[in-house]
């Protein structure tokens, strides 16, 4: 079983591909794009991204799970992956793509700062 700093390392390389991408936050570490978060490990260490609806019910399916839940709300359009797509590399990448290119498609949220 990997552990949150496992997936970290694994998210941070992911991201290491990617020229605008940091993998920011301590306790729930997360990345976004225009203000939009697309990925973030959960406190129990899934990976989960952000995917178009249409892509998140497909995976869901395929990888037999439910929506994924953080702090009593549904979390809309994203897909906690197992370990045996975090476990394969070409399949990883293939879908953190997706997920990067759909929330570079997104609208920028405007930022608080």
């Amino acid at each position: 079983m990997r552990t949150q700093a496992d997936i970290r390392a694994i998210l941070e390389r992911l991201a290491e591909a990617e020229p605008d991408l940091t993998v920011k936050g301590k306790k729930t570490p997360y990345l976004a794009v225009n203000g939009n978060m697309f990925a973030f490990i959960d406190p129990e260490a899934a990976l989960c991204l952000r995917f178009a609806e249409a892509d998140r019910a497909a995976l869901a399916a395929q990888f037999g799970v439910g929506p994924v839940m953080q702090y009593g709300a549904v979390m809309r359009g994203y897909v906690a992956l197992p370990s045996a797509v975090i476990s394969d590399d070409a399949r990883l990448t293939e879908l953190f793509a997706r997920c990067v290119d759909r929330a570079r498609a997104l609208k920028p949220k405007p930022t608080e700062r």
